[in-house]
Order: C-alpha cells, then structure tokens, then sequence
C-alpha cells in the first residue's frame, strides 16, 4: 500500500513573549489531513536558508495559507505600508520564490487568502492595500468583534468563470463564500487566468494558466468548517487527488 501523498505548508515566522516561532494554523491541517487525506508537513519560512530544491523532491503537493501578515508592497511596487501594518518578511522570502518554483516543476499549489495575494505576486500582479478604500469596490473585512462563526460566515457572491475548475467542482455559476480580508488583486498577474469574481469585480481565485490540472487560488477562507461545506470538502478532496496523482508521477 502507497503511503500518504505529503503536502507542504509554509509556516508563518512570528514573536511570541521572548522567542520566535513557526507557525501554522490548525485550520489548515486539519484540511490537508481530512479534507485532502494527506500527510501535512510544516515547513519553516527562512528565506534563503531553505533549500527548495530539496523541499520540493519530496513534497507532492503546496498549501499556501491564509495569515495576519500582509506582503510587503515592495516585491509589487506598491506604496510603502501605512504604520503598523504586519509583515512577514520571512515568509514572502520563503514562499514568493517557492510558489514560482513548484509551479515550474508541476506540483499541485493551492493558495488561500495571503497564500493567494502571494501567488499573484509572485507572478507579477499587484495589490491594492486597502479594498475598502477603493471607490468602485466593496468592503471585503470582516467585524473582528464578532464571534468566529460569524466572521467566517457567508458574506457575499462570487461568480465562477464558465469552463474553469471551480465551476466544475461546484457544477454551479456562482456561489457564497465567506469574506475576511483588506487587500486584493488590483493587477492580476499575466500568467494567471480569472476562476471567480465578486460583485464589485474584484478577482477571487485564478489559477495558473497551462499548469498542472491544480494550481488554483482563491481569496476566500474554505478550509474553515470545511466538512461542512460540500464545495470546499470536495475542493479539498480534488486538491489530494492531485497531490496523488503528482505522487505516482516520482
């Protein structure tokens, strides 16, 4: 019997009291372990020091995660940060070169929330910083007082590309998806194309053009409660099946 496809997370580098940690939400492992039936495997964002060469031998599938963090407008061109806006530069050092590199190679990639500002990034798009700022867009941030439920409860819609993956996946032109985010594509990068947009137009998840059959982004939060949801169960589910597939490939 074939042991378990590995999927990698990258972690986010943050102080906690005194010292430094990697972290990783359980969110997002528990959906790689049940949702994608794969073993997670927690990779620490330090930049140059880690060899992605190495790391990608032996992964079969890249999970980029959702975070606190933003990434820094520098690798966009972007306008300096207002005060107080957190960073990560570790991960961006880790993972803007690591989603170019894995979708180079093949490997399935899926991004959430950051992990999809980073990948469009990495491609050459752009961000706005604020959405809420922008007149022709809506406010996409969810009321940090509200209970958790709540926050990650269905905010508004998103209509999927006719013929794209996730229209497949959910056999339905649009659907409701959950909303806990400041910044968004402005520009979206060259090499990818369009898989979701919300009302106001903003981009919601692509993937990458002439790629494997999964390297997909989206903007939303579906590993949350995911066994609840068919849609994101079964975007979990398709998410293993190619890391599968990717693992009977080495």
């Amino acid at each position: 019997m074939s042991s378990k496809p590995l999927i990698g997370i990258p972690a986010c580098r943050r102080n906690i009291g005194a010292h430094v940690f990697h972290i990783v939400g359980e969110k997002y492992i528990a959906a790689v372990e049940e949702g994608a039936g794969a073993t997670p495997l927690i990779l620490p964002s330090i930049g140059s020091r880690l060899d992605l060469e190495d790391v990608l031998t032996r992964v079969d599938a890249l999970l980029f995660t959702g975070s606190l963090s933003n990434v820094e407008p520098q690798h966009y061109g972007g306008s300096p940060s207002i005060p107080g806006t957190l960073h990560d530069p570790e991960r961006d050092a880790t993972t803007l070169p690591l989603i170019r590199m894995a979708v180079s190679l093949g490997l399935p990639v899926f991004a959430i929330c950051r992990g999809f500002q980073e990948m469009n990034v990495a491609f050459g798009g752009t961000l706005h910083q604020h959405v809420h700022e922008e007149a022709d867009h809506m406010d996409h941030r969810e009321d940090k007082n509200d209970p958790l439920d709540v926050q990650y409860g269905p905010a508004h819609r998103v209509r999927l590309a006719p013929s794209g993956l996730l229209a497949k996946l959910a056999d339905t032109d649009e659907l409701i998806v959950n909303s806990l985010h400041s910044q968004g594509v402005d520009r979206l990068a060259p090499s990818l194309v369009v898989e979701a947009t919300a009302d106001d137009g903003l981009v919601e998840a692509f993937r990458v053009e002439g790629s494997t059959p999964f390297a997909l982004g989206v903007q939303w939060h579906p590993e949350w409660k995911f066994k609840e949801s068919a849609f994101s169960l079964r975007l979990f589910e398709a998410f293993g099946e190619a890391s599968r597939r990717y693992q009977a490939t080495r």
